[in-house]
């Protein structure tokens, strides 16, 4: 199945949304982007999930993110289906504060392997699963996480990982098991003994069976 790998260039497709038609780069423009894809609209865990993505978007902004989501029902449908999300997320305004994508066709989720085989419409049509992408503002996707259509997303994961993606993009380190931001962080391997004491030179060795010492951590640059 088409799809993508982590470092390709994420498609410039020409989409139709709530918000108008545009290029998906254009709305990108210099900003990190959250593509996420939902089974359908008027659907109980598609709802909880958009409805919570509304009441993230100042943290997401806080992030250089843009959000934008996907279904292959259409605009009218999505359009519809809004004043449920924004209920979910108590906000009183009928717009919502990010574009959903109509892939009625289902082009777009076949080209980047969001179909669910599992899942289908009313017409025996396979749906989308519950993809996250999550592509840097060189276009480049970072991150991809594909759920099951009965499994909702976890959005503070999600803000999580972009904390992590922003920090590592620029510092010579990795974010470790359960790492929040602000935690301590580990040493690359690639970094030498020397440039590590010259980098981070509050970081410690642990101590492991084997005397490797490649297990190195560092308070947060």
């Amino acid at each position: 199945m088409p799809g993508l790998n982590l470092g390709d260039e994420f498609p410039n497709a020409q989409v139709e949304t709530t918000k108008g038609n545009f290029k998906l780069h254009d709305y990108m423009e210099d900003k990190w982007l959250v593509f996420c894809s939902h089974p359908a609209d008027y659907t109980p865990v598609c709802t909880t999930e958009l409805g919570a993505l509304i009441a993230l978007i100042p943290e997401f902004e806080k992030r250089n993110v843009k959000i934008i989501a996907l279904s292959c029902d259409g605009v009218d449908s999505h359009h519809g289906w809004i004043k449920d999300l924004n209920a979910q997320a108590g906000c009183p305004s009928n717009e919502l504060l990010y574009p959903i994508i109509a892939d009625k066709d289902r082009e777009l989720a076949v080209k980047l392997g969001m179909i669910d085989p599992l899942e289908k419409d009313a017409q025996g049509l396979p749906l989308t699963a519950r993809a996250v992408f999550i592509v840097a503002p060189d276009k480049k996707l970072k991150l991809s996480i594909l759920y099951p259509a009965t499994t909702g997303r976890n959005f503070n994961e999600v803000l999580r990982v972009i904390d992590s993606l922003q920090l590592t993009l620029h510092k010579k380190v990795a974010t470790p098991v359960n790492w929040q931001n602000g935690g301590e962080c580990m040493v690359l391997p690639t970094v030498s003994a020397q440039e590590a004491s010259s980098l981070f030179p509050q970081h410690r060795v642990a101590e492991v069976p084997s005397g490797k010492g490649y297990l190195r951590f560092t308070p947060q640059p």
